[in-house]
């Protein structure tokens, strides 16, 4: 589940015939980051010297998988996250036998393997914007080009013909890239209100005359796209140790940007200053993750780490049968000196399974909505 920042609200018109790139798209952005996630508690139960049972993408009935040493390593069937249990214990179950004594280890070692799956997220996000950043830094021309993000269905630039993807090389008799979008395109538009306007657009590397006419909104002409401009790089210059600086400095700086901007927007869910419709799920995220591999691998990278960014804030929250839920759980036992009675915990663990279950079902409900509007 993620909320929904506003550049990605263009992610949600119609697929196109699914091609390779952007089906291995779909899969690296949902079952990659989900696997570097349960890496994370994976690797600190083995630091601990904790014998790991099964380490499963996905819940429920096992589909397929191998073992490796002790564990099991399987993909099940309902792909909706997963899961990392230790030989003998689940925290899910307080009242499970604890053989191999991970009740018994420190608190800290206890927080850490809670945390793994979030460190992992968190430094697998950083990991890709100083790929991507530092890349970047090498490039010494680009070329700007206009496309077209988002066609409203409905509308006048859907009736005229203009699709999703479309590079806008000439509105009327602006020759497009130069003019700026707000300042003088828009304003173009706006103020044709029903007069034919002529577009030139490549697609699939063929050019294309369109009209479009604008419809009357309030004397204001009103088309029902949004543009987006794609800087690609032309040049790049030999890669410099400067570069690679710059990139872990900036990369830093833009994950806690991020991270920051991504708890920003379940704190606006949570009091209630963002709709619920902001929220997007598992096909929401599939439907952006084609869209991004499909325009190359630097939104492709982008898009992975904004979203293995989301999964950390999400799974942090002090929500029971989230990670941080379980956390919580133990920082509130630690502050009282006394642990809680199992019937508790199995409460609080049962409130939460019921209120994430509610919660995806809703996120999947709106996804549908989405896709078929």
């Amino acid at each position: 589940m993620q909320v929904l920042d506003p550049p990605f609200a263009f992610a949600f018109a119609s697929l196109a015939l699914p091609d390779l790139k952007g089906l291995l798209g779909i899969v690296g952005a949902i079952a990659g980051l989900i696997f570097v996630h349960e890496l994370g508690h994976f690797l600190v139960a083995k630091w601990m010297g904790m014998p790991v049972e099964t380490f499963s993408l996905g819940f429920g009935p096992r589909v397929l998988g191998f073992t490796w040493r002790e564990t099991d390593v399987r993909l099940s069937a309902l792909p909706l996250g997963g899961y990392v249990k230790l030989a003998g214990y689940n925290p899910e179950e307080p009242d499970t036998e604890d053989p191999h004594g991970f009740l018994k280890q420190p608190a800290w070692k206890r927080l850490l393997f809670y945390s793994g799956g979030v460190l992992g997220n968190v430094l697998t996000a950083w990991v890709l914007l100083t790929i991507l950043i530092t890349d970047q830094n090498r490039v010494t021309r680009y070329e700007e080009h206009w496309q077209v993000s988002q066609v409203v269905k409905g509308s006048r630039a859907e009736a005229g013909g203009l699709k999703r993807g479309d590079e806008l090389t000439m509105v009327g008799d602006l020759a497009l890239p130069g003019p700026s979008w707000e300042k003088q395109v828009l304003p173009y538009i706006q103020s044709r209100a029903e007069q034919a306007i002529h577009f030139r657009v490549l697609r699939e590397g063929r050019t294309l005359d369109l009209t479009l006419t604008p419809a009357n909104e309030g004397g204001k002409g009103k088309l029902g796209f949004g543009p987006a401009v794609a800087m690609l790089p032309l040049e790049r210059r030999p890669l410099q140790f400067a570069d690679v600086v710059k990139g872990l400095v900036e990369s830093s700086r833009d994950t806690v940007a991020v991270t920051g901007a991504v708890l920003g927007g379940y704190g606006r869910l949570i009091i209630g200053r963002a709709s619920v419709k902001e929220m997007g799920g598992p096909g929401t995220i599939g439907v952006m993750a084609y869209r991004a591999a499909q325009n190359g691998w630097a939104a492709y990278i982008g898009f992975l780490a904004f979203i293995s960014l989301n999964l950390a804030v999400l799974n942090a929250l002090p929500i029971p049968f989230l990670d941080g839920g379980h956390a919580a759980i133990l920082l509130f036992e630690k502050l009282r000196r006394r642990d809680l009675s199992i019937l508790i915990k199995e409460r609080i663990l049962m409130g939460g399974f019921v209120f994430l279950m509610g919660l995806m079902a809703l996120v999947v409900m709106l996804d549908i909505w989405r896709f078929r509007h």
